[in-house]
């Protein structure tokens, strides 16, 4: 199973799923084989879901295995200070800029917090070995 951040809201999919084109928001991506699970912040992108496949193109992708909460933490820092200095003489691409990058820690730290909090440690996902038969 997949479950994906669509724009629209969450999107599970399962095997022999209909064909879908969409549209990605901010969110957290899970995929779910068996008992393994693995999980992605995602930032936006598309995701083309076939029967067989879910192809995600995102415009930023993240492991959560890769999340660093120093680095969360200090651009989450940074967006704050510069949002209570005030946005007033920062033109729109800067204030969209400003407000990304704290939608972007907001979400990071929370994909962390709840990888943290879960026992029995991470599974990460392996291919299949077994033949087919």
């Amino acid at each position: 199973m997949v479950i994906i951040p669509a724009s629209e809201g969450l999107m599970g999919v399962l095997p022999n799923h209909a064909p879908v084109l969409t549209t990605l928001g901010f969110g957290e991506l899970v995929i779910k084989k068996g008992e393994a699970e693995e999980r992605f912040a995602i930032y936006g992108g598309v995701v083309d879901v076939r029967p067989t496949k879910v192809t995600i193109l995102a415009e930023l992708a993240e492991s959560s295995f890769d999340i660093d909460m120093d680095a969360i933490e200090k651009a989450r820092a940074e967006a704050t200070e510069l949002m209570a200095k005030g946005t007033a003489g920062l033109s729109e691409a800067q204030n969209a800029m400003i407000a990304q990058a704290l939608r972007r820690a907001e979400l990071a730290s929370k994909i962390e917090v709840k990888m943290r909090g879960r026992t029995g440690g991470l599974r990460i996902m392996q291919q299949d070995t077994r033949e087919a038969k």
